[in-house]
């Protein structure tokens, strides 16, 4: 694994991140492939996720197999270039990681509180519960570039890696969501 000599969540001082967690949070920088032209046309991008350090090499090697099958993302932004906002950074269909925050409707931390998790393209791939979904506007289609399914290369690569998948969970329905316990 490589070792990161800094990250923007101690850097930063409006992380909402506790101090004793930021230690345990590393920024990888990564190459993706880039919607553009409504699809039709993908470029060669870079960006940034923050994860904890015990799952940087998984994330790292994540990002390749991406990369190798040209699987698309609309960004890849920590959550501090949305202002610590997570609507707005699902609403610009962003792939992230770390983000403090509570499970809706509990005062459970929710994995991604930890580095634990990372959501991909949120847009096309919302969380739907009880009829309602989220992202605002999103509309979860298998078949559209850039969402995913039980059976795509994207999700089997994580599950094999220990990962779960929202998408099998009963209720909700969180396509875009991968976590590693």
């Amino acid at each position: 694994m490589k070792t990161y000599s800094g990250h923007s969540i101690a850097q930063n001082p409006a992380s909402p991140c506790p101090p004793e967690w930021s230690g345990q949070l590393v920024a990888i920088p990564v190459r993706f492939i880039r919607f553009y032209g409504g699809g039709r046309r993908r470029v060669t991008d870079t960006g940034i996720i923050e994860v904890h350090c015990d799952l940087a090499e998984d994330v790292e090697e994540f990002f390749e197999f991406m990369m190798a099958v040209q699987f698309p993302l609309s960004s890849v932004k920590p959550l501090s270039f949305f202002g610590w906002n997570d609507e707005h950074s699902m609403a610009a269909n962003n792939t992230s990681g770390f983000n403090r925050r509570k499970i809706a409707g509990t005062e459970r931390w929710s994995k991604h509180a930890f580095g634990g998790a990372i959501d991909i393209n949120p847009l096309l791939n919302p969380c739907v519960c009880g009829g309602i979904v989220q992202p605002a506007g999103a509309v979860y289609d298998p078949s559209r570039l850039g969402a995913l399914t039980a059976n795509s290369p994207i999700t089997q690569f994580l599950k094999a890696r220990g990962w779960t998948w929202g998408g099998d969970w009963d209720s909700p329905k969180d396509y875009q969501h991968f976590q590693k316990p």
